[in-house]
């Protein structure tokens, strides 16, 4: 047993939330068909903020294949050791925090409070978990932080496994090697820290980055043995209940081509089952058989992924189910082989030489085989019985905008009239995916309210003339909303609106990630391509207006480009917005965060559409000048032609 460290006094001011983190400590051991856990952890409350924390106790556990032992509960006061695990009275809880999401996965929580707990007292406890894992028996894959947010004096993991099978080890950020002993037949790997710095965590880093160095471990060296540990279990059904062979026979009898088989039998599972996850013990792992799916009308990626396959292979269509993960599956490039590497199944499908990537989870998609948008997962694996390897996902080029705003300005041409407003926005692609099932969920009057509510921030007094109007090409995966409005008369003139009139553009820079640059070491991830557009067309004014000078934003990260021409009453501007790199090395960092401000700025301009002359009255030559400070020297510099 390792005794008490003591944290190093240079680190007190670093402690957080009233607990000084003393000694963490996992080792785990290999038994025939799994392995035990043993986690220790001891920690100090510092002062009363700690008291809540420090004396409450909640260890998870998944009863299926966990059997969890507490070994040691105590407090030291004073240098005296108070046992308190005779008389602690735990309380065994269900909580399921993702039931909102569809998504139950049976683990138990194990609530213990800690009576006559102090300021200075030392919590010391300890525990055992025995697994056994449902699937995948003699493989293990773990990671472990190497780096804390906190101070903690010292940290400690060990692996003790047998001498012939020897562990992929892979560190990712870190420096920390394990000490590695053998004996016995069994070899040690330790890896042990003492009063490492904290680390400062740092917003929009990608996932390949991680925050803190960590090290994953795996009993592999190849993703076959992964893949063998499942694929039995996903094996295609070849025969289906009468009503959905049914359906599949109408698909095939209504389109000779396999791709259009592909997208009918897509939509069917995508639209037809809705998601719910039953992933409790080998349900983490293991589909339910697809009879069982569809006499439910429910099921989760792994279902729904299983009874495409196999409702692609009735067509006569080559597939397959692939492992991913949601979040971090840009990181599975370089991951040591494991199944807890994954959160997600995927299809990949096969006609010729073209290959698809599915999502039967990914209700409402739009699009034909020939444009339909693969999942932006990064990276997969696909359950093949040999040569089993991680794949790259294809990432759909954006060759025009996936969202397109067209706003018209009509301004009154007479005393007492309403300027009138119309917006047609097309979305295309993955923004039209995303359209469609917010239209799904959202009433079109709960959307237009949200839409009435952001012209009111910047027209106050707008009101809506129409309903909101929509259309769906859903297999060109092109769908448009169309919005009405008036400004009537006396709201364009209250507050001098009219002579500081915005024009702004609605075209996801506000969405751009923008962390602090203090401190800052790490890249910053820019996510999935973006390409928009919008439009601004303003007309019935009584002079002819000139677009900005020098509107466009160059960086080797992502462009704004703003063109502009005069009408003989009016004025048209149209910016265009796109990212070119999927993340900013921490170099170029400062450089990209003016891009990000000056783009802010370049996408409002303000005019005086009062103006009665000929010459133009535009915000040329101020482009680089706060919104705040033009709105403060509008009437002075900003409106004068």
């Amino acid at each position: 047993m390792v005794g008490i460290p003591e944290l190093d006094p240079a680190r007190s001011a670093e402690i957080r939330n009233g607990i000084a983190f003393l000694l963490t400590d996992t080792q785990i051991r290999h038994r025939n068909g799994g392995y035990a856990i043993f986690g220790r952890l001891v920690y100090k409350v510092t002062d009363r903020a700690g008291l809540e924390s420090g004396a409450r106790l909640d260890i998870e556990f998944d009863p299926s294949r966990e059997r969890l032992s507490f070994n040691r509960l105590m407090i030291i006061r004073d240098g005296v050791v108070i046992d308190k695990l005779g008389d602690a009275k735990f309380e065994i809880f269900r909580r399921e925090t993702d039931s909102e999401r569809g998504i139950f996965d049976g683990r138990l929580t194990a609530h213990v409070d800690l009576s006559d707990v102090r300021v200075g007292d030392i919590v010391d406890y300890s525990t055992t978990y025995d697994v056994t894992p449902t699937v995948a028996k003699d493989l293990l894959y773990t990671r472990f932080q190497a780096e804390w947010g906190e101070p903690v004096a010292l940290t400690r993991e060990r692996i003790i496994w047998p001498t012939e099978k020897p562990l992929n080890i892979r560190a990712v950020r870190t420096g920390l090697k394990p000490r590695v002993t053998q004996s016995g037949g069994e070899t040690s790997y330790l890896w042990e820290t003492a009063n490492p710095a904290p680390v400062k965590p740092q917003d929009n880093l990608p996932v390949d980055y991680p925050n803190f160095g960590f090290a994953e471990i795996s009993s592999e060296f190849d993703w076959q043995p992964v893949v063998d540990a499942v694929l039995p279990f996903y094996q295609p059904t070849e025969s289906f209940p009468a009503d959905f062979e049914a359906k599949l026979a109408e698909i095939e009898a209504r389109h000779g081509a396999r791709e259009d088989r592909l997208i009918a039998a897509l939509r069917l599972v995508q639209d037809e089952i809705r998601y719910v996850s039953l992933s409790m013990g080998a349900g983490s792992y293991v589909p339910r058989h697809p009879e069982a799916v569809l006499a439910s009308g429910f099921g989760d990626c792994k279902d729904k992924a299983l009874l495409l396959v196999s409702a692609l292979r009735r067509l006569g269509i080559e597939a397959e189910a692939a492992l991913t993960d949601i979040d971090e599956g840009r990181a599975l490039e370089h991951a040591v082989p494991g199944l807890q590497a994954f959160d997600h199944v995927i299809v990949k499908a096969k006609i010729g030489e073209r290959v698809w990537w599915l999502d039967a989870t990914d209700y409402l998609q739009g699009g034909r085989a020939a444009n339909i948008v693969p999942p932006d997962y990064g990276f997969a694996l696909p359950l093949v019985a040999s040569g089993a390897a991680i794949e790259k996902l294809p990432v759909k080029e954006l060759l025009e905008p996936t969202q397109s705003v067209a706003e018209r300005f009509a301004f009154p041409r007479r005393d007492g009239e309403p300027l009138v407003l119309t917006v047609n926005t097309i979305y295309r692609n993955a923004d039209a995916d995303r359209m469609r099932r917010r239209l799904a969920h959202a009433s079109k009057a709960k959307l237009a309210d949200d839409y009435i509510q952001y012209y009111s921030r910047q027209y106050p007094g707008i009101k809506s003339t129409a309903m909101l109007e929509t259309a769906d090409d859903r297999d060109l995966n092109v769908l448009t909303t169309k919005e009405a409005y008036e400004l009537p008369s006396e709201a364009l003139l209250a507050n001098d609106l009219a002579k500081n009139f915005p024009l702004r553009a609605d075209i996801g820079i506000g969405g751009m990630p923008a962390p602090t640059a203090v401190g800052r070491t790490g890249p910053i991830a820019l996510g999935s391509p973006v390409y928009k557009s919008h439009k601004v067309t303003v007309t019935n004014l009584k002079s002819q207006f000139s677009p900005p000078e020098r509107p466009d934003v160059e960086n080797p990260h992502f462009s704004l480009k703003l063109r502009g021409s005069p009408l003989p009453t009016g004025l048209e501007l149209e910016w265009s917005f796109r990212t070119l790199e999927e993340r900013v090395p921490a170099e170029a960092i400062s450089a990209y965060l003016q891009a990000v401000a000056d783009s802010d700025r370049k996408s409002e301009w303000y005019y005086d559409f009062t103006y009665a002359d000929t010459a133009a009255a535009s915000s040329d030559d101020v482009s680089t000048l706060s919104i705040d400070f033009l709105r403060a020297i509008r009437t002075a510099v900003l409106l004068l032609p």
